[in-house]
């Protein structure tokens, strides 16, 4: 195996954040499902984006946020996702090639707009996101860099971009080529009602070992093995997967493999203000463990550490650096 240019390298929806505080009423009013993600249409976009407050926006989508995150602990990053040439690809290519990543898909010269997500944040901290997919769902086996992948010490996908048929394939594409150069390939579910959508399918990725390492939730496990019982999933999830890890909020993450379990704490926070990205950045975290070879209570721990960064304010992106804080709080990087 050849020495990797890139420690984590992303493929996921490339889908600009715009994101607004809100209020239970407004979700229910447009008919929202809390704390869910819908795909919507761009006339739906229109309208939510029309009554929506005072925004902020910034690139991101739930594969570039973990890469973003990556970066910012100090490790080489690259990202794959598929924009369109218009104005908003433009911020979008310009934003996270600031962030550190390499970012060389080639931008769509016609079809639908670049995707943007909407994203409501309750008082709660609860955030309820409205996708519009469009240059995203665009996604094909062509824009794979094989040098990239191949050059990549671990591959990660998006759940979320299993939706369109040509981006299944961009995947199932670049996990052989990644298998093919001794890499690994990781998976996060993305969502619950993702997780609905195709269980056969994500089942079918672990147990066939097109996916080396599963990132979830409680409740995206709950619905991969459809019980509520969150002992009798993991049993089930240790049988699949070769490498698991399952966040669960304030009781921090398991990690699960078929040697044993590791359970790590969260880390303590001040105040809980918009859980946008504390999936994402949860991965980042444990992914630059993993690349850094820092174990898995370490790994765990990076990523609760991340998660517990981003949980405290809006947005999906670190306002300090990764690599700083891990530093204070005495974990490897």
């Amino acid at each position: 195996m050849t020495d990797a240019k890139y420690d984590v390298l992303g493929i996921g929806n490339a889908i600009f954040d715009v994101f607004a505080q809100t209020d239970e009423k407004f979700l229910a009013d447009h008919g929202m499902v809390k704390g869910g993600m819908a795909l919507i249409d761009e006339a739906r976009a229109v309208s939510i984006y029309r009554d929506m407050g005072p925004a902020t926006e910034v690139s991101g989508g739930s594969g570039a946020n973990t890469i973003v995150g990556v970066a910012g602990f100090g490790a080489r990053a690259a990202f794959i996702g598929k924009v369109k040439n218009d104005q908003i690809g433009g911020l979008y290519t310009h934003d996270i090639r600031a962030a550190g990543i390499a970012f060389e898909t080639r931008a769509a010269s016609d079809g639908p707009a670049t995707g943007c997500s909407y994203i409501l944040v309750t008082p709660d901290g609860e955030r309820t996101m409205n996708t519009y997919l469009g240059a995203a769902q665009d996604l094909r086996p062509s824009d794979i860099d094989e040098a990239q992948i191949a050059a990549s010490r671990v591959v990660y996908l998006e759940g979320y971009l299993w939706d369109p048929q040509s981006a299944k394939e961009a995947f199932i594409k670049a996990a052989g080529i990644a298998h093919g150069a001794g890499r690994q390939v990781a998976l996060t579910l993305s969502d619950s009602f993702c997780v609905d959508r195709y269980r056969d399918e994500f089942l079918g990725l672990m147990r066939e070992g097109t996916v080396d390492l599963v990132f979830a939730n409680e409740a995206e496990l709950h619905s991969l093995y459809q019980t509520s019982d969150f002992d009798t999933a993991l049993k089930q999830l240790r049988t699949d997967a070769k490498l698991a890890v399952v966040t669960r909020s304030e009781k921090g993450c398991v990690v699960a493999s078929r040697d044993g379990v590791t359970a790590v704490p969260a880390f303590p926070i001040e105040k809980l203000v918009d859980t946008t990205g504390a999936g994402d950045l949860f991965a980042a975290g444990f992914l630059f463990g993993l690349v850094r070879n820092a174990g898995y209570e370490n790994a765990g721990r990076l990523g609760a550490l991340a998660a517990a960064e981003v949980i405290q304010h809006i947005g999906a992106r670190p306002l300090v650096s990764l690599k700083d804080l891990a530093k204070q709080n005495g974990l490897p990087v």
